[in-house]
C-alpha cells in the first residue's frame, strides 16, 4: 500500500505555500506544497544555494499568485543542526515565516527497519508543518531561535570547555607515555618541565628512549599551546562580555556570581546557555536542561529510565557539576540538607541518582531566583 501524498489542509491554509528543507552538507531537497497544485514537488539544490532557494520560491508565489488572484503565504521549516540559524534568519528577512523544529521531537514510524531516505523526511517535515499550522497540540517542538548577539555572546564559555577538555587530554596523554617507561610525571602544565624531565632515569637508569622523549615533547609543546589560548581566552573574557553581551544577559549573569559557589564561567554559561530564555514554569526550565524523568509505564510495567538527556548538554553537564560545588559551599542550605538526608550512609548509584535530583532543583530555584530576585532557601552570598 503507498501512503498518499496529498496534504488534508484547512480553510485558513488554502493560501498558503508550504516548504520543507531537508538540509544536508552536500545538497538541499525542497519539498513544496503550493494551493494551486494537488500534490507535493520536490526541488534538488546544491548545498548551500541561498540564492536558489529565494528563487524557487518567488517562482512559486509567482506562479500561485496568477492562478489565486492574490499572493500567497509562504510558510517553511528545517529541523535544527549542523547549519544553525543563519537560513531561518535569511528566510524571515525575506518574508517567509519560518519555524525550526526540533528533529528528537518529529514521530516516525516504529517499524524495526523503517526506511529513511531525504524523500522521505521531507514529506515528513512537510506533512508535520501542515499539522502545526492547523492547530494540532504537540505535533513538534518548536526551536526558539536566539538573537545573533545572544548567539555569539555563548561561544566564550563553549571555547573554553573545549580547551579545558583538549588540556586534560594532552595532560592524560603525557602521563601515560611515562607510565609506560616507569618513569614519575612531575608537573607537565609547567614550562620548565621538559629541562625537569630530561634528568629522570628509569629503574634501569636510562633516559627515555628518543621516539618516546620525542612524542612527548610533541604532546607538550600542544599543551603549552592550549594553556596559552585558555589563559588569553580567561583575560579578555570579561572586556570581551561587557562589550557584546546583551543587558539582559549581562545582568542575570552578574546576579548569579552574587552566590557563593558560582564563579564566572558558571555564571556565563548558564546566562548564555539556558537563562537567556523566557521559560514559563519549571517544568520547561529542567526539560530544556534535559534532567526531566522518562518513565516507561504501559500495562503491568512499570519503571524510570533516568533522565532524558534532552535539550542543551552544555548546560546539563555545568548543572550537575554546580549540583557537586553547591553541596561543598551551600552546605547549610535547604537543598543541601535535603541531598545530606536523601544519601546518608547510601552507597555510590543512589548518590549519583540523588545529584541529579539535586541538579534539577538547583537549576528551578536559580531560574525563580533571577525571575523574582529572591535568593534560594538559606543559600548564602558572596561576602
Amino acid at each position: 500500500m503507498q501512503a498518499s501524498t496529498k496534504g488534508t489542509l484547512t480553510a485558513g491554509d488554502t493560501g498558503t505555500i508550504f516548504v520543507a528543507i531537508e538540509l544536508s552538507q552536500k545538497s538541499w531537497l525542497i519539498t513544496l506544497h503550493s494551493p494551486d497544485q494537488g500534490r507535493m514537488s520536490r526541488h534538488k539544490l546544491d548545498g548551500v544555494d541561498q540564492v536558489g532557494l529565494l528563487a524557487l520560491i518567488a517562482k512559486t508565489r509567482a506562479r500561485a499568485a496568477q492562478k489565486l488572484g492574490s499572493e500567497p503565504r509562504v510558510a517553511s521549516c528545517y529541523e535544527a543542526g549542523y547549519d544553525g540559524f543563519w537560513l531561518h534568519r535569511l528566510l524571515v528577512a525575506n518574508g517567509i515565516d519560518n519555524l525550526v523544529f526540533d528533529p528528537a521531537s518529529i514521530a516516525v514510524e516504529q517499524r524495526a527497519r523503517r526506511a529513511k531516505t531525504d524523500r522521505i523526511d521531507g514529506e515528513l517535515l512537510l506533512r508535520t508543518l501542515m499539522a502545526h499550522l492547523r492547530g494540532e497540540p504537540r505535533v513538534v517542538r518548536i526551536v526558539r531561535v536566539p538573537t545573533v548577539e545572544q548567539e555569539d555572546a555563548r561561544r566564550v564559555g563553549r571555547e573554553r570547555d573545549r580547551l579545558v577538555t583538549e588540556q586534560t587530554a594532552h595532560t592524560n596523554r603525557i602521563k601515560a607515555l611515562l607510565r609506560l617507561s616507569g618513569l614519575e610525571v612531575g608537573a607537565p602544565r609547567r614550562r620548565n618541565w621538559l629541562t625537569w624531565l630530561e634528568q629522570q632515569r628509569d629503574w634501569q637508569g636510562e633516559p627515555l628512549p628518543p621516539h618516546v622523549l620525542a612524542e612527548v615533547k610533541r604532546e607538550h609543546a600542544r599543551l603549552m599551546l592550549v594553556r596559552e589560548q585558555l589563559a588569553a581566552l580567561e583575560q579578555s573574557q570579561e572586556a570581551a562580555q561587557a562589550a557584546v553581551v546583551p543587558e539582559a544577559m549581562a545582568k542575570r549573569r552578574e546576579q548569579l556570581q552574587r552566590l557563593k559557589g558560582l564563579g564566572p564561567a558558571f555564571a556565563t554559561t548558564l546566562a548564555g546557555e539556558l537563562f537567556y530564555k523566557n521559560f514559563r514554569n519549571r517544568r520547561e526550565v529542567a526539560s530544556y536542561c534535559g534532567l526531566t524523568p522518562s518513565p516507561w509505564k504501559s500495562g503491568g510495567i512499570d519503571r524510570e529510565q533516568g533522565i532524558s538527556k534532552a535539550g542543551n548538554p552544555h548546560v546539563r553537564l555545568k548543572t550537575i557539576e554546580l549540583a557537586w560545588l553547591w553541596v561543598r559551599h551551600q552546605p547549610d542550605s535547604a537543598l543541601s540538607r535535603w541531598f545530606q538526608t536523601r544519601t546518608l550512609n547510601a552507597g555510590k548509584r543512589v548518590r549519583r541518582i540523588a545529584i541529579v535530583a539535586l541538579a534539577r532543583k538547583l537549576v528551578v530555584a536559580l531560574w525563580r531566583y533571577l525571575e523574582t530576585g529572591l535568593v534560594p532557601e538559606e543559600a548564602l552570598m558572596k561576602a
